[in-house]
């Protein structure tokens, strides 16, 4: 905790995807924030799409695979709260920042932050759970229509100078099929409400999954991931990846799908199997695929993605909705906010390795 009379001393750094003024104006939406937090500010560098490149990089081998921009660790001295998005927070932005108490991040995936260093130096690191939960779940819904209703298609169809009418896949309705979900938080709750009004039988396969709010958004438990995709006219990957979930799904899963069945993953690449997932579209065993995330991002011009007939892909952008920014900065303003009132904050990851558990 600061000194008393002394607020805590705030570095926020603003990315190409939530600027630094979206957390100020959170912190300005509480009115004893101007007395609690000391705020100032750094851009990180590079667009935005180099930026998720980076984050990509991150996300497959750490923290510290990517060197930590000069003006973080010019700005980072002296922090006590640093507060970002895709920032690398590796050893060397630790190490510069011998004051921090807290990492607050604006994502659910820590990917980007060395937790264990954290730790090791005193540091709590709090994610945004839920902060996009509304965001991928309406994506998900967009592409369960996309591939059943082949919009996309028609659409590059017209815009190519055609009339197509002959489409790949099953032409179904979402409204009374049977939708199975592989995981169930933040995204799978949201998903649910909004996907209530179509009717849908509710399956879910998540053995951590609390049964009041599977009960509240009338979902099904399944026993078996198998089940899932036995099951799902449209089988939804809404899991966290860790390394018990690392490629979780593969060929004895995704051959389990009927032909009719959809296969939607806005998740991450690295739960699904992707050569596995390729195969059984090429093949045709399922009617197709909505995908968001994938193993090499951006696609190489040469990938085998691009030559299929029966996906919708989209460039990983499932949270990246304005409204997702301001949660996302809402939450991380209220992880700084505890921290200078209480000393503590309850959401950190390593509460147990700091004492706080």
């Amino acid at each position: 905790m600061s000194l008393p009379g002394s607020p805590l001393a705030t570095l926020v750094v603003g990315d190409g995807f939530i600027p630094a003024d979206s957390y100020t104006t959170a912190f300005a939406a509480v009115p004893e924030a101007a007395g609690l937090v000391a705020l100032r500010s750094v851009a990180l560098p590079g667009t935005r799409a180099h930026q998720h490149e980076l984050q990509q990089v991150m996300e497959r081998e750490g923290a510290n695979a990517v060197p930590a921009p000069a003006e973080l660790l010019a700005a980072v001295p002296g922090a006590q709260a640093l507060c970002l998005h895709f920032a690398p927070v590796g050893r060397a932005v630790l190490a510069a920042g011998t004051e921090l108490r807290l990492v607050a991040v604006a994502r659910s995936g820590l990917e980007n932050v060395d937790v264990a260093e954290a730790t090791r130096r005193g540091v709590a690191v709090v994610p945004a759970h839920g902060r996009n939960a509304g965001a991928v779940a309406e994506l998900q819904l967009a592409l369960m229509l996309a591939e059943a209703r082949n919009v996309a298609r028609a659409d590059a169809s017209v815009k190519s100078g055609g009339w197509r009418k002959d489409f790949p896949g099953a032409r179904v309705e979402i409204a009374g099929r049977t939708v199975a979900m592989v995981g169930f938080g933040h995204v799978g709750q949201a998903f649910a409400t909004r996907l209530s009004g179509f009717g849908c039988r509710l399956l879910a396969y998540d053995p951590y999954a609390d049964a009041a709010a599977l009960a509240r958004c009338g979902v099904g438990r399944l026993d078996t991931l198998e089940q899932a995709f036995e099951l799902g006219d449209f089988v939804v990957v809404q899991a966290r990846h860790t390394p018990a979930t690392e490629r979780m799904i593969s060929t004895a899963q995704l051959r389990l799908m009927r032909p009719h069945a959809y296969f939607i993953n806005v998740a991450r690449s690295r739960l699904v199997d992707e050569a596995a997932l390729l195969a059984v579209l090429r093949d045709g065993a399922i009617a197709g695929a909505g995908v968001d995330v994938f193993d090499t991002e951006p696609l190489p011009p040469d990938s085998p993605w691009r030559g299929l007939d029966n996906t919708t892909l989209t460039t990983h952008f499932g949270g990246d909705t304005e409204d997702t920014n301001r949660i996302s900065a809402t939450l991380v303003a209220g992880a700084v906010l505890e921290l200078a009132r209480t000393g503590r904050v309850t959401g950190a990851v390593n509460a147990a390795g700091l004492g706080w558990a």
